[in-house]
């Protein structure tokens, strides 16, 4: 315990040394830093004390200054101010009556400009001067334009300028009208008459324009006036009036007129433009004809009239133009429309193998261009004509498409009951085509190749020539010649070029859709009311189908690039035609049958026949029914097809049929006088019914398919199995059921016999015997 107590104080003793050694060194570093920071004090402050003295003393100098702008301040605005104010004041007076003086001096000589140009403009008026005239008359209208856009300065004076110059504009357009009327005289028929070829022979032109030997043709009469109709803007509307007049009464009778010649005639101081009546029976002429005739008159309208020079103000600048350039460009739209659509137009090929003559008018319509180019009539892009003519092998082809087109229309809205007989051994005159060429393994002519072939079969027999034919029926001659219009124009495509070709096809098919679209419609009522012409219209259909079939094929090879490579067919029009024909022919059986039926129906159910009345009825209905099943044999005979004509009558017969063993079927009661009755009625159809079968005209050819009439007539066998039952026992009937094996069981139901059973027998044992074996 000492030891530790010992050790304790030693420590105690050593902390407090070193605590005393280290405040020590503290309180002197304190001392040290005060004294840097004395120094530093003093330092900064005898820096900072020379800046404070110089800003203290530009205070100073600032307040003083600040003291002065004060008082010049006020110094200003009590005498300046007021003497600038006035100055200015003045200043604005002494400007704006400066600028009324200018104005007033500038509408002063205006004023006198004006008068001095109405002076000068009727002493040359006087003079007959007119370009002086018209120059100083518009030198006066823009005096007064300046004058009136003057705005603010507005003068009751103006009113009458512009009244004396409207005035004066009037008073020389008036001389100048009348120097113009004498010098381009027209001499018109009546306004009354027509355009015709008389009226066109009483128009003339007089220009009094011809020059004598030493005159000049700009100091002619007729260049003052032209040019001052210039100079006062009214040469358009002048040249327009003389424009108009010229087309309709010189150059589009020349166009419209074949037999018109242009006679020029020139005399002393005139040139006369008038026509002579040639040939007068001629329809049309040729374009190199007429632009002969209208290139002689612009020669002569050239040569005294439009090759005058003439100054034309254009935006303040002077610029010379020839008066054809002017009227070029009023009348030459118009009068190229004309030479196309009634000259041009018609002197379109309608062949392509005239197409290489049409060369001569593509010549001729750049003759005339250039000659008008060369009299400045035209300009030197002007080529609607030439456009139109050198087009020749679209506008060819839009002609012949077109007149396609027509010409298939007149024969689609044609009489359909004209017919023409068409057998497997007759065909549409086909055009002779040339070979496909090497490599093509086909025949030159499809139609021939067909004919001449027969198909062997491995067995060794043969198909007839005939197996791919048309069968014997009659079709519209309309349609006959629509079908011979198709393949001469696919033959034309073929010689044609690639567009024209295209186009060519096209028309054709074009022909068919339009058969398909207006046909029905057209002859829509005709082919509900008449059984015949609704047997024509499925021929007809089905012959266009038939050809449809191979026309395409039988020019592939022969149309251009993009048809040669599998476009050319009508194949996908086939089923169209074929539904078309058939539709319409189905439609017409509808209504036979529903007259057939609604005969049977005044029967009176084939009941009670023992009433002569019942009897009279049910005989009566019969005999109608076979007097139009005949009357349809006769309209139908040597028409239709000898296979569509047999079912087609053995379809009507077979519902009369149909129609008797259904009401005499559902009889509960018939008796035995009833049932010889029904068994006479019965052997009337079946004696007379087969004789309505006559498709042939010859007589003794149709008792082949009057044998045949079971064949077609569906229901016979069962209808003469319901004569057998109308006469037989039950012995009988029994032994023909023969457990649902004999020739009744063939024809009807077990309950259809029973139910005969027991209407034809009473109810004794028998019949029930009789009726248990029928099961």
């Amino acid at each position: 315990g000492s030891l530790v107590e010992a050790v304790l104080a030693h420590s105690a003793r050593l902390n407090k040394e070193d605590l005393g050694i280290r405040i020590g060194q503290l309180s002197r570093r304190v001392e040290e830093l005060k004294g840097e920071v004395c120094t530093m004090i003093n330092k900064k402050y005898h820096e900072f004390l020379p800046s404070l003295r110089s800003a203290e003393e530009l205070v100073a100098q600032v307040d003083g200054l600040s003291s002065s702008i004060d008082l010049l301040k006020d110094g200003i605005e009590r005498e300046v101010q007021r003497d600038l104010t006035v100055a200015v004041a003045e200043f604005t007076e002494l400007k704006q009556q400066l600028e009324r003086d200018t104005l007033v001096l500038s509408v002063l000589k205006k004023l006198q400009e004006f008068d001095a140009a109405i002076k000068e403009f009727n002493a040359a008026l006087l003079e007959k001067k007119y370009v002086r005239a018209a120059q100083h008359l518009e030198k006066a209208r823009s005096s007064l334009k300046t004058l009136e856009s003057r705005k603010g300065f507005e003068l009751k004076i103006l009113k009458a300028l512009s009244t004396e110059l409207t005035v004066q504009t009037q008073n020389i357009l008036y001389h100048l009208g009348e120097e113009w009327q004498n010098l381009a005289v027209w001499k018109l028929p009546p306004s009354k008459e027509s355009s015709s070829l008389e009226s066109a022979m009483q128009s003339e032109l007089h220009l009094h324009t011809v020059p004598s030997k030493e005159e000049d043709v700009a100091d002619l009469p007729i260049a003052s006036v032209l040019q001052a109709f210039a100079v006062l803007g009214e040469l358009h509307t002048k040249l327009k009036i003389f424009g108009q007049l010229l087309l309709k009464y010189i150059l589009k009778p020349l166009v419209l007129y074949p037999a018109l010649q242009p006679l020029t005639e020139e005399q002393a101081d005139v040139l006369i433009l008038r026509f002579k009546c040639e040939k007068p029976d001629v329809n049309q002429s040729s374009p190199v004809e007429v632009f002969s005739k209208i290139q002689l008159i612009f020669e002569a309208l050239h040569k005294y009239l439009l090759n005058m020079p003439l100054e034309q103000p254009v935006e303040h600048k002077e610029s010379k133009v020839v008066l054809a350039e002017l009227l070029g460009g009023l009348i030459w739209e118009e009068l190229s429309d004309c030479l196309i659509h009634n000259c041009l137009v018609n002197s379109i090929p309608t062949n392509s193998s005239k197409l290489e003559q049409y060369i001569e008018v593509i010549k001729s319509t750049e003759k005339f261009e250039n000659a008008l180019k060369d009299m400045r009539f035209l300009k030197g892009d002007t080529t609607d004509l030439l456009k139109y003519a050198r087009n020749v092998n679209s506008h060819f082809a839009n002609k012949k498409c077109q007149d396609v087109i027509v010409a298939a229309r007149n024969l689609m809205t044609s009489e359909i009951h004209n017919t023409v007989k068409i057998t497997p051994e007759s065909c549409v005159a086909l055009p002779s085509l040339p070979g496909p060429g090497a490599g093509d393994h086909l025949p030159p002519n499809p139609a021939e190749g067909l004919q001449s072939t027969q198909v062997t079969f491995e067995s060794g027999s043969k198909l007839s020539q005939h197996t791919f034919s048309l069968p014997t029926c009659r079709i519209s001659s309309s349609v006959e010649k629509l079908m011979e219009l198709a393949y001469q124009t696919l033959l034309e495509a073929t010689a044609s070029t690639d567009q024209c070709c295209i186009q060519l096809f096209y028309s054709v098919r074009n022909i068919f859709q339009l058969f398909y679209d207006v046909v029905p419609m057209y002859h829509k009522e005709n082919l509900q009311k008449f059984p015949q012409l609704a047997a024509i219209h499925h021929n007809n259909c089905m012959f266009i189908a038939h050809h449809l079939l191979t026309l395409g094929h039988q020019f592939r090879y022969r149309l251009s690039g993009i048809l040669c490579n599998g476009a050319a067919t009508f194949v996908d029009l086939v089923p169209g035609f074929r539904r078309l024909g058939m539709e319409c022919f189905l439609a017409q059986m509808r209504v036979q049958k529903g007259e057939i039926l609604e005969r049977l129906s005044s029967a009176r159910n084939f009941s009670n026949m023992d009433d002569e009345d019942n009897y009279s009825a049910a005989n009566r209905a019969i005999r109608q029914v076979l007097h139009q099943l005949k009357r349809l044999g006769k309209v139908w005979q040597d028409v239709l097809p000898v296979n569509v004509y047999c079912k087609a009558m053995g379809t009507l017969l077979n519902t009369a049929l149909s129609e008797m063993v259904a009401r005499i079927a559902a009889l509960e009661d018939i008796s035995a006088e009833d049932a010889d009755r029904l068994h006479s009625l019965c052997r009337t159809m079946v004696e007379e019914g087969p004789q309505a079968f006559t498709p042939l005209v010859e007589e003794d050819r149709n008792k082949k398919y009057q044998e045949e009439v079971p064949v077609f007539v569906q229901r016979w066998m069962t209808f003469k199995e319901l004569m057998v039952v109308l006469q037989a026992n039950l012995q009988e009937l029994v032994d023909r059921w023969a457990d649902g094996k004999g020739p009744l069981a063939a024809e009807f139901s077990a309950a259809e016999v029973k139910s005969l059973i027991r209407a034809l027998f009473q109810n004794t044992e028998r019949r029930a015997a009789a009726l248990a074996k029928i099961k």
